[in-house]
């Protein structure tokens, strides 16, 4: 019976699914987006977000803890320099789990694994929204008349002053042509 055992074992030794979630976690790191099976994916996020809370402190002792989890050289130092400054001021959450449907051969829930910080398109999408119209706004629009200025009372009285005397020789002068 599997009471009170949390740990996933994905139907491997104990050598094969640490060695497993190492090599995925570098690959991880390294391509900051991966395709694997959804149990997979879940037992990675558990495996992985603890030591990208470790690589926030750049320490010799804490590099140490991370390279014997990794065993990977170039991944450690991707984690430390590039990772860890992407997701400096995030409390966790560092990984972002999206099912892309069912494998062909064998019907297996398949999951993309990314990094948060690193999605160039859900980046955009957050920042730019595009302003949504109907169709009915147009008319509305059309049918409304612009805002009046106001203008003060001594200009308007003003051009009215102006606007008689031109007036008067108009209507004076239309009828001596008939």
């Amino acid at each position: 019976m599997r009471h009170g055992c949390k740990v996933n074992h994905l139907s491997r030794t104990a050598s094969h699914r640490s060695s497993m979630l190492s090599n995925m976690a570098s690959s991880l790191i390294k391509h900051k987006r991966i395709e694997t099976t959804l149990a997979k994916a879940k037992a990675l996020k558990k495996y992985v977000e603890p030591l990208i809370t470790k690589s926030k402190e750049d320490s010799t002792h804490q590099r140490r803890i991370v390279f014997a989890k990794l065993r990977d050289k170039e991944a450690v130092t991707e984690l430390f320099r590039e990772v860890s400054q992407k997701v400096a001021n995030r409390n966790g959450g560092y990984t972002r789990i999206l099912k892309i449907g069912r494998r062909l051969g064998d019907g297996a829930e398949m999951a993309m694994m990314e990094l948060v910080d690193y999605n160039e398109n859900m980046l955009k999408e957050t920042t730019k929204k595009a302003k949504t119209t109907r169709r009915g706004g147009r008319k509305k629009a059309a049918n409304v008349e612009a805002p009046v200025a106001e203008v003060p009372k001594e200009e308007v009285a003003e051009e009215v002053k102006a606007e008689e005397p031109a007036t008067e020789t108009a209507t004076e002068e239309t009828p001596k042509a008939e």
